[in-house]
């Protein structure tokens, strides 16, 4: 007897293989020297606005996303974008869309960022996907061997360390990774839970 894959788990003929995939796993088999990326699953995909207030709006009424969680002036403990110190001032808003989340990103500052590093101010469109990951360091090295390299790299106040893998020449936007630690997944949660029992109503809301 053959069971379809449930949860990342595979039965067949009546010998359980466990082979748990999760998002947080990367596919180890790929050489350094291979065309294939290794294989994440994506939680988020952001993209780059001019206003996240006026954007989130306007995305719940096209694509039902929402509610959006606005967070203004992100504080971060330090950030290097392309190995240089810099500010990265910026506010999101953060809403689910279907299975994934969506990040709608202004930049508050006139400095350096892997958002400069694809749209001019005042220009606007998708900029990354976000994936979790077991590793930083190690899949900035899987990336960077097949010649994808870092480009921002990054810790909030709150903990959790980001960074963002410069993709644009083979997916045409940035890659941004993070271990989903406990203050991230919470977040994660808080987003989704909302969308479940969302009427519609009071689409931009404060943590």
């Amino acid at each position: 007897m053959i069971r379809f894959p449930h949860s990342g788990m595979l039965e067949e003929r009546g010998t359980v293989r466990r082979r748990i995939v999760a998002s947080t796993q990367v596919r180890k088999n790929l050489m350094p020297d291979s065309n294939n990326l290794p294989q994440y699953n994506p939680v988020q995909i952001a993209y780059l606005v001019k206003d996240i207030k006026e954007s989130a709006r306007r995305m719940s009424s096209a694509t039902g996303a929402g509610p959006f969680y606005v967070i203004e002036n992100i504080e971060l403990e330090w950030c290097e974008h392309r190995n240089t110190a810099c500010d990265f001032v910026h506010s999101s808003a953060y809403g689910q869309w279907g299975d994934v989340m969506m990040e709608l990103v202004q930049q508050e500052d006139a400095g350096p960022s892997p958002f400069r590093d694809m749209y001019e101010p005042g220009e606007q469109g998708i900029h990354h996907v976000a994936c979790f990951v077991d590793s930083i360091d190690e899949t900035i090295g899987l990336y960077d061997a097949l010649g994808y390299p870092l480009a921002t790299r990054a810790k909030a106040k709150v903990g959790t360390e980001f960074a963002f893998l410069d993709t644009n020449k083979i997916l045409g936007h940035m890659l941004e990774i993070y271990v989903p630690d406990e203050t991230l997944l919470g977040f994660y949660g808080l987003v989704k839970d909302a969308s479940l029992k969302w009427d519609g109503s009071n689409i931009l809301r404060s943590i």
